[in-house]
């Protein structure tokens, strides 16, 4: 084997509504053998179901169609193929009508899709077998808009392996995207999962798109043309190690902390992040600047999967609103409270003379007036708000009057309502997250190329089960000193989500720091911070391969998603607020600091 070969492998979407013009820099700059897309997330698949049952055509990510056309010729000419799981809920229909517009060029492309992952269809059977929730054992809804498993990268492969141009999937692991050409070019087989793990790692460091380029950074104003942001590609070997960088030329850095957030984010627990092909530890796992926006990677280690899939389901619960104004003057803030009291409780009355049940739930929120750091937040008096007002409730109809009565806000409340922002708010359905594990081994999936159906060989004995570390490390000592200092003075630090619970990973600038943060945050300290929106607990894992530490703080945000009504669904500013925490530091740390 030729140690020498590398696969350079680019990313040009994170997410469904990301920026069009990554596709176009990566294949004009990146000098790319492979270019992968990542559209879905479960709300995504709830709003595709949607689509579909509207128009049996659709169901798929059209923004892919709407950024590889135009870009035909050129990937064609430099032999680039492409993977993404734009397919959604119908890959099929992706499929052809990308089959048409290649033809309507004079291009001739063999497109492969894999399927298996959709079932929704077999709903009353999971009802039969009594499938419960992950987290809260409630059993599955009687209607769901959509359910799919998370496939992994045996489809891709088997697609590779048949001369295929471009792979379609519908729901599949992001990283996966990534670990199927590998495994196809490196001829990785299953049980070497110490490359599968860093091939999963390559997958999630690229799969956010520029978030690894200085997209979302601690240290934001570092980073240059914002405008013209680099999207970033990997070179992966054949022993798994690879180095991530971006096009020359483009905005965006990629730095050991670039790369580092990005290794945290979302993870859970970084010895044990389940995927389908395997289960990861990254603990040791090391990154290290190598100059011209280039670090390398190394040292990801794999064991067996499980034997199952995670399976997702989405399902409607009702309805909400949500809606705002925009309130000015001395001693806003005061008024906002006032305001959303009068049409809570006013709203409340009307329900109560239509017969109809009380709200669900309601919430209000005053930004601009640091409300998302709770008891954390600042002495300031702001002299303009946004009021958001939102509610739930079974029926459509209930919410109409919470809609209308905003509007009396404007002339018949406090002075200095000065209008909504986008509109008297409409009405939308309540999308809740369902999540199960589900055997592989009942779980078919097939991959079609040139009308020729496949079926693809999942491996189902893995057979992992949970170490069950201990997850709530106690610090290795406590400090004396007068001296402290914030948080982003010593680390970096990014957080989100996965379903109900945040993630937030902290990263130290230097290794001589990490004792120092690691025994100033711990489960109790980060409970207390964020005790505003905790109801569950918080497990803390070290990472000592980059002085790092992830913190899971479970059931935070409020249902997540667009299930939650809290104003950061994913928590994606709890990272932000941490920063601000204050570290005890001796002084030889603080004179430190202060010679930057």
């Amino acid at each position: 084997m030729n140690n020498n070969k590398k696969i350079r492998i680019g990313c040009a979407s994170g997410f469904w509504g990301d920026t069009s013009t990554a596709a176009k820099q990566l294949v004009q700059k990146g000098n790319l053998d492979y270019l992968v897309f990542d559209f879905l997330a479960e709300v995504s698949m709830s709003i595709l179901a949607a689509a579909k049952i509207k128009n049996p055509k659709m169901g798929y990510a059209t923004d892919f169609l709407d950024q590889i056309v135009p870009l035909l010729v050129s990937i064609k000419e430099k032999n680039i193929k492409i993977i993404s799981n734009a397919g959604g809920i119908n890959p099929k229909a992706c499929k052809e009508n990308l089959e048409y517009q290649a033809k309507k060029l004079g291009i001739k492309l063999k497109i492969a899709v894999i399927s298996g992952d959709n079932l929704t269809s077999k709903l009353s059977m999971l009802k039969k077998k009594n499938i419960t929730e992950m987290e809260s054992n409630n059993p599955i809804p009687d209607k769901c808009l959509s359910i799919n498993s998370y496939l992994g990268a045996p489809g891709i492969v088997k697609a590779l392996e048949e001369n295929a141009d471009i792979v379609i999937t519908g729901r599949c692991v992001d990283s996966a995207l990534v670990l199927g050409p590998l495994m196809y070019e490196y001829k990785w087989e299953e049980s070497d999962y110490d490359l599968l793990s860093s091939g999963s790692l390559a997958g999630h460091i690229i799969e956010c798109g520029a978030q690894c380029t200085g997209g979302n950074f601690t240290d934001w104003r570092k980073v240059k043309k914002f405008d013209d942001m680099g999207f970033p590609f990997v070179d992966v070997f054949s022993n798994g190690d690879f180095i991530v960088s971006k096009p020359k030329g483009t905005g965006g850095m990629v730095t050991f902390g670039t790369v580092a957030e990005q290794l945290l984010y979302e993870i859970g627990n970084p010895a044990e992040y389940i995927l389908p092909d395997v289960v990861c530890d990254f603990t040791k796992v090391t990154i290290d600047d190598i100059g011209s926006n280039k670090v390398i990677v190394k040292g990801a280690k794999g064991l067996p999967p499980t034997n199952y899939y995670k399976v997702s389901a989405t399902y409607m619960n009702g309805y909400h609103v949500a809606g705002t104004l925009v309130i000015g003057g001395d001693n806003a803030k005061i008024k906002g409270k006032i305001i959303a009291k009068a049409i809570l409780k006013k709203c409340s009355r009307i329900l109560e003379e239509q017969k109809l049940d009380p709200f669900t739930k309601t919430s209000y929120d005053l930004l601009g007036s640091d409300s998302i750091y709770g008891s954390n937040q600042s002495k300031i008096n702001p002299r303009e708000i946004v009021l958001r007002l939102v509610a739930r409730h079974p029926e459509k109809k209930a919410l109409t009057y919470l809609s209308k009565e905003m509007a009396q806000a404007t002339t018949g409340m406090a002075a200095g309502v000065i209008n909504y922002l986008g509109g008297r708010p409409s009405v939308s359905p309540s999308i809740h997250l369902f999540s199960f594990l589900y055997p592989k081994s009942r779980i078919k999936v097939q991959m079609e190329i040139n009308k020729t159906r496949i079926p693809v060989k999942i491996k189902i004995n893995g057979g992992f089960t949970s170490s069950k570390k201990k997850t709530n490390l106690p610090p290795n000592k406590t400090f004396e000193t007068k001296f402290s200092t914030q948080l982003i003075n010593l680390a970096y630090a990014r957080s989100g989500d996965k379903g109900d619970h945040a993630n937030i990973g902290v990263i130290a600038r230097k290794a001589h720091y990490f004792p120092f943060i690691d025994s100033a945050l711990n489960p109790e300290s980060i409970s207390k911070y964020f005790s505003h929106v905790l109801k569950g607990p918080v497990l803390k894992w070290r990472v000592p391969g980059i002085n790092g530490i992830n913190f899971l703080l479970k059931n935070s945000l409020g249902g997540g998603g667009m299930a939650s009504m809290n104003i950061d669904p994913q928590g994606k500013a709890y990272a932000q607020q941490l920063l601000e925490y204050p570290i005890p530091i001796p002084i030889e740390i603080m004179e430190e600091i202060k010679m930057k």
